[in-house]
């Protein structure tokens, strides 16, 4: 994971010098998720990723006051129940351990009345899931990359100009396959691809919000024209 966190790094200096930006730390209580892939009945999988903590943190710029585009890396350390069927070896479960490294993008919207420290936000994210899955029984272990995708809705609770309180509440999915079709018939021709996913991971927590370099948090006061 060190080139994700070499990025990270980068960013925070390169943000640090903006009037315009944040540092975000998340830290979320993920609930189980069930996972299936169904090829026949001798090559298939189904299991359960179990629940627990994930942390990150995040760098968002903010072109206008109620915009922002944020890069964020969570990691959650977790195991999967799962019931396999292989060719030839029969079926079996096996207790894995997973490591889950995601890279995101985020846009986020922002809306908040005037004068009030509570700020409401919403978002879409796209990026990369990072998955490490090691098999505690032989030792062995595989990792992949999947496209990503999720969204959130939450609030910041301004405590001061620099430092809000965050709650929210999102979904993160992994891509598990894709596939592709040509097709042709008296109507013409033609192309498909199609995806499909059967992880959708639902996160309930927050963090904190730092604002760097000259940021405000509240619109400044009307200008007023001498008569």
């Amino acid at each position: 994971m060190k080139p994700i966190l070499s990025i990270l790094f980068v960013c925070f200096f390169i943000s640090a010098s903006s009037q315009t930006t944040r540092l975000n730390g998340y830290a979320m209580y993920v609930f189980d998720d069930k996972f299936d892939s169904y090829y026949d009945n001798n090559n298939y999988y189904e299991g359960k990723f179990k629940g627990g903590l994930q942390w990150g943190a995040g760098i968002e710029y903010l072109p206008h006051q109620s915009s922002g585009i944020e890069l964020i890396y969570l990691n959650q350390q977790t195991t999967a129940l799962t019931t396999y069927a292989i060719p030839g070896s029969g079926v079996k479960t096996t207790n894995f351990d997973v490591g889950f490294n995601w890279l995101m993008l985020a846009g986020n919207r922002y809306m908040r009345k005037p004068g009030s420290k509570v700020e409401g936000f919403g978002g879409f994210m796209v990026g990369a899931a990072f998955i490490n899955v090691d098999n505690p029984i032989n030792g062995n272990s595989n990792s992949a990359t999947k496209f990503a995708w999720g969204f959130r809705l939450g609030a910041n609770i301004w405590a001061s100009e620099r430092m809000a309180i965050k709650l929210k509440a999102d979904v993160l999915s992994a891509v598990q396959g894709a596939g592709g079709g040509l097709y042709f018939g008296t109507g013409g021709g033609g192309v498909g691809v199609s995806t499909y996913s059967s992880m959708y991971q639902f996160g309930l927590g927050g963090g904190l919000t730092f604002a760097l370099g000259g940021h405000k948090t509240t619109p400044p006061p009307p200008t007023t024209i001498p008569q």
